[in-house]
């Protein structure tokens, strides 16, 4: 029952993201809302500063023009804060070369594509895995699995324990990822 929930939730929770992302192609006239003024970072220390609960698209293109112009030469992955609402964060991924492979073991990843395509392989062995982390391993290719194209638009969930790795197609991969760790009641 606990997993039929989670899948419940899970799947709330992308169509919410679908349903967002689908106003803000729309002109704020034409959804009855009026325009809203981009949110401002709350002051370092404060109790607000882990929350960001609104962005615009605006905001979500100047982190990638941010992304693209910080990477440095190598780097796989640039990681852009876009929301946050404890105990999850939301963030764009600018991903122009192929990734290593991660495992979250105790986190599921959901996964949108912004922009770019390519493919993601889930499962399999992981080949050359190391211990990033108390929760994390990495490795450098993947042994079976299975891969499938992303395009811009497309959805996935990541179970948690679920080795994955994603591949841009022409130097061009944007995510926006959300971990999605178990409660602690679970984690035993």
């Amino acid at each position: 029952m606990r997993i039929v929930g989670k899948m419940i939730v899970l799947a709330l929770v992308v169509a919410v993201l679908a349903i967002a992302g689908h106003l803000t192609t729309m002109p704020a006239s034409a959804r009855g809302a009026s325009p809203t003024p981009p949110q401002t970072a709350a002051p370092a220390g404060s109790a607000d500063a882990a929350m960001k609960t609104y962005t615009t698209s605006a905001e979500v293109q100047a982190l990638l023009a941010k992304a693209k112009g910080e990477r440095k030469e190598g780097q796989v992955a640039v990681p852009e804060h876009i929301l946050s609402l404890a105990p999850y964060n939301v963030n764009l991924e600018y991903r122009p070369v192929d990734g290593a492979v991660a495992v979250h073991e105790k986190e599921a990843e959901l996964v949108y594509v912004i922009d770019g395509g390519g493919t993601l392989t889930t499962g399999g062995k992981v080949v050359g895995e190391k211990r990033t982390n108390a929760a994390n391993l990495s490795g450098t290719a993947i042994d079976g699995g299975t891969t499938q194209p992303l395009n811009k638009g497309d959805f996935a969930i990541i179970p948690e324990g679920t080795p994955h790795q994603f591949k841009p197609a022409n130097g061009l991969l944007v995510l926006m990822t959300m971990h999605v760790p178990r409660p602690e009641s679970e984690m035993q």
